[in-house]
């Protein structure tokens, strides 16, 4: 029974649409936070006067708020993500399970 069920799913168009779209979309996300955060690491390897350089007249450099962009480059995407999941991939999910439920 249940592999018919686990047939019927694999077979439903509404499936394939979601795992091509979440398939893509997750390795968009993924080039992304890599390029950002190996960016950031080469930044620290090969550049560290860049990093160690002072912004103004105090004592922050400008590693700090690079390094919280990472930080909060990392949350941004993890929000997108969330926010398209909760969207357009749980409306093809009920779909999913209303076609399997038949």
């Amino acid at each position: 029974m249940q592999d018919k069920m686990l047939e019927r799913i694999a077979s439903d168009p509404n499936y394939q649409e979601l795992r091509q779209k979440r398939l893509r979309f997750g390795w968009r996300l993924t080039i992304a936070m890599l390029v950002v955060y190996y960016g950031f690491i080469m930044l620290i390897a090969f550049s560290k006067e860049t990093l160690a350089a002072r912004i103004g007249d105090g004592v922050m450099t400008w590693g700090i708020p690079i390094g919280f962009g990472v930080i909060l480059f990392t949350i941004i995407i993890t929000a997108v993500y969330v926010f398209r999941a909760n969207s357009e991939y749980d409306e093809l999910t009920d779909r999913i399970r209303q076609e399997a439920l038949k």
